[in-house]
């Protein structure tokens, strides 16, 4: 059985590469534990393992390459914009280096994810096991079933395709996080002038509701749009007493808005580069937002129904 200080020193990076993958929370969780019952069933069978380290890595890997090939075909039925289940990174990631954190946090980014959803699986599996975790072609040709220069070749091709929509975001983490509290100061007082100073030109604003919840039907796009749009949000946060709650969400600022109740309804995740908000994405549908917690009715804050000071909520 592998003891319990080897399962939870090991979860972090089998975590990371489920996450990764699937671009979610509960997926990337249930991969891990089912990845931890087939290593005990396993050895309870008389299999002989190495290193627990390499075994799980594989069935976690092959777990999510099997899980994506079923959500690409979920997804052609999806309601809206798609985007990946929003991870809260206020934690210390575990890195000293900056320049180690600063690519740690750009690959859990939703821009980032979003670039590695236009891989084929298995192209995602090899770029992110070697790429960003550091696995030798071998061991990848093994978990993936290819040969090693097949791996090599897979890598290269998904590199160049990353790479030439890798996303940028500005060096300096305090300065992001300092024109993300200006931004969110903005938004919760109505200040449509200081949105507008914060905003890039062509910033653009992506929703998704999943159909569970009201939520854009298309992106939208400029300076005053999405000024306006905030400014309408800002009316909503102070009819029914919404708290904002800025925090780091898949390692760049962010913010959870709660209801009174402490309900969860929707997260933002912000892109800042060149001093400006470039990129603003906003989850709303419950279904990515249950392990945050108790999920907000957003229908019902919609509508206005029942007391402002308490919408109902959904349980998770």
């Amino acid at each position: 059985m592998l003891e319990p200080e080897t399962f939870e020193s090991l979860r972090p990076l089998l975590f990371s590469i489920a996450y990764r993958m699937l671009a979610s929370v509960s997926e990337a969780e249930d991969a891990v534990q089912d990845a931890f019952l087939r290593y005990e069933g396993a050895l309870r069978d008389g299999a002989h393992i190495d290193s627990a380290k390499a075994w799980l890595s594989a069935v976690v890997t092959r777990l999510c390459i099997d899980e994506l090939r079923s959500a690409r075909v979920r997804r052609e039925t999806y309601v809206g914009a798609w985007l990946p289940e929003p991870l809260v990174t206020d934690r210390d990631l575990g890195f000293t280096d900056p320049a180690v954190m600063a690519e740690e946090a750009e690959t859990l980014s939703m821009a980032f994810l979003l670039v590695l959803d236009r891989l084929s699986p298995t192209e995602r599996a090899v770029f992110l096991l070697h790429d960003v975790f550091g696995y030798e072609y071998d061991e990848i040709a093994t978990i993936v079933d290819k040969s090693e220069v097949n791996c090599r070749q897979i890598a290269s091709r998904a590199r160049r395709n990353v790479q030439s929509e890798r996303p940028r975001f500005d060096a300096s983490r305090k300065a992001r996080d300092e024109l993300a509290t200006r931004f969110f100061a903005a938004v919760t007082d109505g200040d449509m002038p200081g949105l507008v100073a914060l905003l890039a030109a062509d910033v653009a604003v992506y929703g998704d509701g999943g159909g569970n919840a009201p939520q854009w039907a298309t992106a939208i796009v400029g300076a005053t749009r999405v000024a306006q749009l905030f400014a309408g949000l800002s009316r909503q946060i102070r009819e029914f007493h919404i708290r904002i709650d800025p925090t780091q969400i898949n390692g760049q600022p962010g913010a959870i808005l709660f209801d009174p109740e402490g309900g969860v309804i929707n997260v933002f995740s912000l892109d800042i580069l060149d001093g400006v908000v470039q990129t603003v994405r906003s989850v709303i549908n419950p279904e990515k937002l249950r392990h945050l917690g108790p999920v907000a009715d957003v229908r019902a804050i919609a509508r206005g129904r029942g007391q402002p000071s308490s919408p109902a909520r959904t349980e998770s």
